[in-house]
């Protein structure tokens, strides 16, 4: 985990929002017809939806994310489905609290 890249990635309110909506996906999405759960996170088309931007400038952004090791990619057919890494998230917070 590096502190810098996940800074980046959070440097940006729209990416912050997306981490924010998949910490409690049932009260921010609609699960995805095919699924009907949240188990493998939240379609990239919903979270593209709920942000009401181009579906590339949101996968721009979960790559970022995802390289950042803030979420975590599951592919079923044609659609990618997005979860925090709530481990990489709790050491970075852990991180935090000691260097800061």
């Amino acid at each position: 985990m590096e502190i810098i890249d996940i800074n980046k990635a959070l440097a940006n309110q729209t990416r912050l929002n997306i981490l924010k909506w998949l910490k409690d996906p049932e009260a921010n999405f609609r699960p995805h017809e095919d699924l009907g759960h949240f188990n493998d996170g939240v379609c990239v088309f919903h979270i593209t939806e709920r942000a009401g931007l181009s579906q590339s400038t949101i996968s721009t952004y979960l790559i970022q994310m995802q390289k950042a090791s803030l979420i975590i990619p599951t592919r079923h057919g044609k659609w990618t489905y997005y979860k925090r890494n709530e481990a990489v998230i709790a050491e970075y917070i852990k991180a935090l609290n000691n260097q800061l």
